[in-house]
């Protein structure tokens, strides 16, 4: 499949250019398909509601790759914050609360503190 980097992709079949939406696009000037790629799509089945174990036919649609991750995106980020809370919890509970800055954070191994700027004084 050709895409361009604005999102623009070839439908061999119509032979027509298509935008990031799947509509009709305008077909590329010189300078656009000169950074034109050439990649192999993959199909993958999603599961509509994010449930692998539902797998009814009407769950499941064929998606490329692109479209996939688009379609899981909310899911994904929600995913990675509980997995990031979940990381700090662990951390808390063994290792202490983690430090605010990182330059604290490096105060055991560097061994010093952070360094208090003198109060400027008044001419």
């Amino acid at each position: 499949m050709r895409c361009l980097p604005d999102g623009r992709w070839l439908d061999p079949a119509d032979d027509t250019w298509r935008g990031a939406d799947g509509q009709p696009a305008a077909w590329p000037d010189i300078v656009d398909y000169s950074r034109v790629r050439i990649t192999t799509v993959y199909l993958a089945a999603a599961h509509l509601d994010h449930n692998p174990g539902n797998n009814r036919p009407r769950n499941l649609k064929a998606l490329c790759q692109r479209c996939h991750l688009l379609l899981d995106r909310p899911h994904h980020q929600a995913q990675a914050r509980i997995t990031l809370l979940l990381r700090r919890a662990a951390g808390d509970l063994f290792l202490g609360a983690y430090a605010r800055t990182r330059l604290a954070a490096l105060e055991p191994v560097l061994g010093y503190r952070e360094r208090k700027r003198p109060p400027d004084r008044a001419a």
